[in-house]
């Protein structure tokens, strides 16, 4: 795609990297297949290709409306279009730079504005979530319908371990996990320590940082990822083996630490190193499948649907591990008919797009329930929230199973 920089973009970073991005792309609209909310709506400029020229106008000129606005807002960042991709075209950056130039341009709504900050500034601050999360389960049942499907029921939690490793690895605890559902934290720790690895958290780590990021907070995300570098750091020079992730949306953000901080000289060379030891459970305990065969219990769960996050298999690439490592296990693991395509839920995308997102859940949840499952597993907070909220049958994370599979 040939391009012409305007003048603001020109001889910068994200004009360079926008310009790289756009000149792969050869318009053949494969992407469109794949696009959740293209399938949706039906329009063009609501699909990864249209939303392209929209970018591309912007950064050669053109002007920029709330129209322009609304069409990347749509977007549920799911990535899908980068697998479907021939040329490789590195969409969910070149989307970055579009809101970004938007948000400049644009001015929102008040409402909107008001919306935004309030997500940014609330989801991501765990002394504000936390007891807010707590206040919201106890009176959860007086609740309207709206605000009582974002409030997941409180967890009986389990014990967590409390052995000591020769072996230790760093785990981002979150910033919404332990208030919603801490025991995938718990379970995750449970597994490790079977193993005989020790699972240890930083106290002063915080959000990934794609929540901000996502809504176009850029500067307080950077601020977000420059502090996890932070608190990590005394570990990894105290040699920790690796940083594990247990939430597949942290894990796609924290892996793109290096490329954020890459103009950052004080944090560029921490960040790289970062992203060298961040692994998701995916792509860890596969490596103990044998270990882990031989330590599975009686289980009461035999059969179940596994809905694979947007952020594990279009935004690591990682697809096959969790199915495969379950199935080795004695576990009866199906994947929907549309096992590619998002379940709506992309971080605060429920929230600021409702129609779209339940739309897309409901969709899912259709072609989960054909399958008849005991439970649905998945890999990420959000979207198991978000399935939950609209079915019966237990959502929980698939750590969660196997902590079930070897405790009992």
């Amino acid at each position: 795609m040939q391009t012409n920089l305007a003048d603001f973009m020109r001889n910068t970073a994200d004009g360079e990297e926008a310009e790289a991005i756009l000149r792969k792309c050869v318009h053949c609209g494969f992407c469109t297949a794949t696009c959740p909310t293209y399938q949706i709506l039906g329009d063009e400029l609501d699909g990864p290709r249209g939303r392209i020229y929209l970018i591309k106008q912007m950064m050669e000129g053109a002007p920029v409306t709330r129209s322009t606005q609304l069409h990347l807002d749509r977007c549920l960042t799911c990535r899908n279009c980068e697998t479907t991709c021939p040329s490789g075209v590195q969409y969910g950056r070149l989307l970055e730079i579009g809101r970004k130039v938007v948000e400049e341009k644009v001015e929102r709504p008040f409402g909107q504005r008001v919306q935004r900050k309030l997500l940014a500034n609330f989801l991501p601050n765990s002394k504000l979530f936390t007891p807010a999360m707590k206040v919201g389960q106890q009176f959860r049942p007086l609740l309207p319908k709206a605000l009582r499907t974002k409030i997941p029921v409180a967890q009986r939690p389990l014990v967590p371990p409390t052995s000591t490793h020769e072996r230790k690895m760093l785990m981002l605890a979150g910033c919404v996990q332990p208030a919603m559902m801490p025991n995938v934290n718990i379970a995750t720790a449970r597994v490790f320590d079977a193993l005989g690895i020790q699972i240890m958290t930083a106290p002063d780590a915080g959000c990934c940082g794609a929540i901000r990021l996502h809504l176009g907070y850029n500067e307080e995300a950077l601020d977000d990822v420059r502090n996890n570098i932070d608190a990590w750091w005394p570990y990894v020079e105290n040699g920790v083996e690796a940083i594990v992730m247990n939430a597949s949306g942290c894990g796609a953000t924290v892996k793109e630490y290096a490329h954020l901080l890459r103009n950052d000289p004080d944090y560029a060379g921490k960040a790289a190193r970062i992203v060298d030891l961040t692994r998701d459970l995916a792509e860890i305990l596969p490596l103990y499948e044998d270990e882990l065969t031989t330590m599975v219990r009686r289980r009461a769960v035999h059969t179940v649907a596994f809905h694979p996050p947007c952020t594990l298999q279009h935004g690591q690439q990682i697809r096959g591990h969790v199915e495969n490592l379950l199935t080795a296990l004695g576990i009866e693991v199906h994947l929907p008919a549309d096992s590619h395509l998002c379940c709506g839920s992309a971080g605060t995308y429920s929230v600021l797009q409702p129609k779209l997102s339940y739309a897309l859940r409901d969709q899912k949840l259709d072609k989960l329930e054909k399958l008849e499952p005991q439970m649905i597993v998945s890999a990420n907070v959000g979207c198991i929230a978000h399935l939950q909220s609209g079915t019966s049958t237990p959502v929980v994370h698939w750590i969660q199973l196997l902590e079930h599979l070897l405790y009992g």
